[in-house]
Formats: C-alpha cells, structure tokens, sequence
C-alpha cells in the first residue's frame, strides 16, 4: 500500500502552485514575491510603531546599500541583492539563532527556493563567493540600523551581534505601509530589469 506524499506546495495569488520542496522557476512570479515579502514582518514583528517592518522594504534598502558599497555592480548583481530574501515569501522571516536551530533541512529549502528564484529571473542559481559577501556585508549593516532604531538594541548590544555600518551613508528608517512596500519593491525590481 502506497502512501501519497504529504503536499509540499502552495497556491500562490497568481495561481502558481510552488512545490517547496522541488521549486520550479516557471512558477515563480516577481508579483507574488513583492506581495508576499510585503506581508512578512522582519523581528518576528518585535518593532516599534504601529506598521510591521516588512522583508520587502529591508530589501529595497539592502539593495540600496549595496550600491552604495559598489556604486559600479553589475546590474544582475544588484538585482540579486534585491532578491536576496525572496524565498521568505513563501516561508517566512526567521531570525537567524532559530535558522540555525532548524540546520541543514532548513537551509536547504531555503537554498532550493533561491536557486529557483535566481534562475526565473536569469541570475546564476548559486552566486559568486564575492557577491553574496557583498549583499551579506549590506544586509547586516542594514540589520544594524534596524535593530538600533526600530527593535529595541542600545548600540552597545547591536555593536556585539552586528557590525557598525561604516561604508555606507547613516540610514534613518521610516516603515512603510504593506502596500507602499510592494510597490516599491515591484517598481525596484522592474528598474533593475530595463
């Protein structure tokens, strides 16, 4: 008696259904990303105010950031950098102690997802060493700004977890709605891909 195996996809907005477990490229659509990564609240929505700080603004501002460590990166690059926490849209924002608790299946899922990612969008599946350093270099001193002015570190603990941003301009965060976040997101994206 066979067993059918468990559903690992999900019916995306667009009408996609993304296997999670076994991604297609053909079934991703930068609309769903935008409107998912809108919706995901970075800090497990442990910020201030009364609007979540959302994946889709994060990473408008990363991509930002990583033009301004390298005003001349390629334009595929930037938009990876863009496209850097695009899986979360199907499976969430997780902080980084509890990623690590999860381990290896994790982040497997996690790396199926953006080599699907990069591949519909006509990025390498695995990027080069020197570019994800780039977008990680961005990616926590954009995380530094958060914790220190919208989750509640004093610069004293934010300066033991992540480094002080020193190549890029002070940020001074304004949280955007959801909806101003997925346009911004979308209108980034189309930018990136004229």
């Amino acid at each position: 008696m066979s067993q059918t195996p468990p559903r690992a996809w999900q019916r995306m907005l667009s009408g996609r259904r993304l296997d999670i477990l076994d991604p297609s490229p053909l079934d991703i659509e930068v609309e769903d990303i935008a409107h998912g990564l809108a919706r995901v609240a970075r800090w497990n929505g442990q910020t201030i105010g009364t609007r979540p700080f959302n994946v889709a603004q994060h990473s408008v501002i990363v991509e930002n950031l990583c033009g301004q460590i390298k005003p001349d990166w390629k334009r595929e690059w930037r938009l990876a950098s863009l496209l850097h926490d695009a899986p979360e849209y199907v499976i969430g924002d997780m902080i980084s102690p509890f990623k690590r608790a999860l381990g290896a299946t994790y982040r497997q899922v996690e790396a199926g997802l953006q080599r699907a990612i990069h591949l519909r969008f006509g990025l390498p599946a695995e990027l080069p060493e020197h570019v994800e350093k780039l977008i990680k270099k961005a990616d926590r001193a954009c995380a530094y700004f958060e914790a220190t002015q919208i989750a509640g570190f004093g610069k004293t603990e934010a300066k033991k977890l992540f480094p002080v941003p020193r190549s890029v301009e002070p940020l001074e965060i304004d949280i955007l709605s959801t909806e101003e976040s997925q346009a911004l997101y979308l209108a980034r994206f189309e930018e990136l891909r004229e």
